[in-house]
């Protein structure tokens, strides 16, 4: 790669850094290009030719905000043999630390929420959208496979299994994100992980109900 490639795949990583912090304190809709680029220290021209429009700066954020998310959860699960702890630690990740205020939490699903209100409007946002939810199930089906195999898991079938589970993570966190008095980060947590035992055939037991430090898209 010659150094002018590289130099510009370092100032689109900036770029999308900086997309990810603004969106998140200001919401899409008040979100101008020109704010990213004063953020990341470049011209609002260099973020359209990159990115072409606001939208799909967001959906690149968001995406930018996952593959983070990925290394950092191939690296732990590689260290953890059992298929049930991954599908654990997977969950734990996607629910929040227990309090409101874990802003880097509640920060990656208001990238989230701005995606999905937009996605059907935009095909190339939707296209993200759905490229971006269906490595999420993967990631989940292949935890699933494995603990099968390992006979750790039950016979559900892995696709349908992930679908409903990754449905479930995001509906609850919505909830959690709106506020909703009735489903804390705690309550998040618990529900998923009673409807995983109870699908995949495991025990769950209430001194694992604890929730630890880590979150999805943080």
């Amino acid at each position: 790669m010659s150094p002018r490639r590289q130099l510009s795949a370092a100032r689109r990583r900036q770029i999308l850094e900086a997309a990810v912090a603004v969106v998140c304190e200001r919401g899409l809709c008040d979100t101008r290009i020109a704010d990213v680029a004063e953020r990341a220290g470049t011209s609002p021209a260099l973020v359209i030719y990159y990115f072409d429009t606001r939208d799909r700066l967001l959906a690149q954020a968001l995406a930018f905000s996952e593959e983070q998310f990925y290394e950092e959860s191939a690296r732990d699960l590689a260290t953890i043999p059992s298929a049930r702890e991954q599908l654990v630690h997977l969950l734990r990740q996607s629910c929040a630390t227990g309090s409101y205020n874990d802003l880097e939490w509640r920060d990656g699903w208001l990238l989230w929420l701005d995606l999905w209100a937009r996605a059907p409007r935009d095909p190339v946002v939707a296209r993200d959208r759905q490229q971006l939810d269906r490595r999420w199930r993967e990631t989940i089906a292949g935890v699933v496979r494995r603990g099968q195999e390992q006979g750790e898991f039950g016979p559900v079938d892995p696709g349908d299994f992930s679908l409903r589970l990754a449905a479930l993570i995001d509906g609850l966190a919505i909830q959690v994100v709106l506020g909703d008095p009735e489903v804390s980060p705690a309550r998040m947590f618990d529900l998923c992980m009673a409807s995983a035992a109870s699908e995949l055939g495991f025990a769950w037991t209430d001194e694992e109900r604890a929730l630890p430090s880590a979150a999805r898209l943080g």
